[in-house]
C-alpha cells in the first residue's frame, strides 16, 4: 500500500484550488527576474504564506527555469516548528501531495540515509509541518518529472547536517533549505539584523547563524559547511520582510532567497 502524506497548509498558506494554486505561482515567477549564469546547485528559499514569501521564494525557484531538464531529485530540509526533537528526521511516507499532484519520494535514498549519525524515521515531525510542505508548488510548477527527499531538521550538528546533503548529492540533485531570517522585530531593525545575518550567508558562516538569526538556522548551517567543503559561491537573489510585501511594517519577518553555485 502506497502511503501519501496529505498537505496540512493548503487553503492557509497558499490556495487549496490546483488552478487558483498554479496561477498564484506562475504570477510568481514570471515577477521574477532571475540572474542568468549557472545551475544552482543549492537554493534556500523562505516558508511563510504565499502573500508574504512567495515572490521572495520565487526569486530562489526562477533560477531554475533554464536547467529543469537536468533535475531529477530534490533534497528539501526545513526546520521543525512544531516538534522538538534532537536529530535528523525523515518520512516514512512514499509520496507528497499538494493540490498540484503527488511527488514521489526517493525512498532508496532515504534508506540510504538511515546509515548515518542522528538520522531515523520520525514522521510526527512531518505531520503538521508548513516549512516543507510550502517548498511543494514552487517545484511542481519549475520542474518536471522529479523525486522528493523529505528531511526535517530538529536540533542538529552541521556535520551530521552536511552528511546528509553530501550523502545525496550529485548533478541530478537540487538541494534547497527552507527558512525565513528573523522575527517580529520593527521594520527597520528587522532590515539591520537581516542584512547582518545574509552576510555570514554569503560569507559561509554558519557557526554565527542562530535561530533567531534564520529559523531554519540549523539545516542552513549544514548546507553553509557544504558549501566551505566544496568552495561554492553564495548569491543574494532577493532579501525583504513583510512589511515589504504585506503592508505592516509594526512587527515584521524578514525573507531572504539564496542560491549556491
Amino acid at each position: 500500500m502506497t502511503h501519501v502524506k496529505p498537505p496540512v497548509v493548503a487553503g492557509l498558506f497558499y490556495p487549496d484550488q490546483r488552478t487558483a494554486l498554479r496561477d498564484e505561482v506562475e504570477g510568481f515567477l514570471g515577477a521574477a527576474h532571475p540572474p542568468a549564469g549557472q545551475r544552482p546547485h543549492a537554493l534556500v528559499a523562505p516558508h511563510a504564506g504565499y502573500r508574504y514569501s512567495g515572490s521572495i521564494a520565487a526569486s530562489a525557484y526562477a533560477t531554475l527555469i533554464p536547467w529543469v531538464d537536468s533535475i531529477r531529485r530534490v533534497v528539501v530540509l526545513a526546520p521543525s516548528h512544531r516538534v522538538a526533537f534532537r536529530g535528523i528526521a525523515l518520512s516514512g511516507d512514499d509520496a507528497f501531495a499538494t493540490p498540484l499532484g503527488d511527488i514521489p519520494v526517493d525512498t532508496a535514498a532515504r534508506d540510504r540515509l538511515l546509515d548515518l549519525p542522528g538520522v531515523g524515521i520520525y514522521d510526527a515531525a512531518f505531520a503538521q509541518e508548513h516549512a516543507l510542505e510550502v517548498q511543494l508548488p514552487f517545484l511542481q510548477s519549475v520542474l518536471d518529472e522529479f523525486t522528493l527527499v523529505p528531511v526535517v531538521v530538529g536540533d542538529a550538528d552541521a556535520d551530521d547536517v552536511a552528511r546528509v546533503i553530501e550523502a545525496l548529492r550529485d548533478d541530478d540533485t537540487l538541494i534547497v533549505v527552507s527558512s525565513d531570517l528573523s522575527h517580529y522585530h520593527a521594520y527597520a531593525d528587522c532590515q539591520t539584523r537581516d542584512r547582518a545575518t545574509s552576510a555570514k550567508i554569503e560569507a559561509l558562516r554558519g557557526d554565527q547563524i542562530g535561530p533567531y538569526d534564520a529559523c531554519g538556522a540549523f539545516p542552513l548551517r549544514g548546507l553553509l559547511k557544504t558549501a566551505q567543503d566544496h568552495d561554492w559561491r553564495v548569491a543574494t537573489l532577493d532579501l525583504r520582510n513583510s512589511g515589504d510585501t504585506a503592508g505592516d511594517r509594526t512587527r515584521v519577518v524578514g525573507y531572504g532567497a539564496y542560491a549556491f553555485y
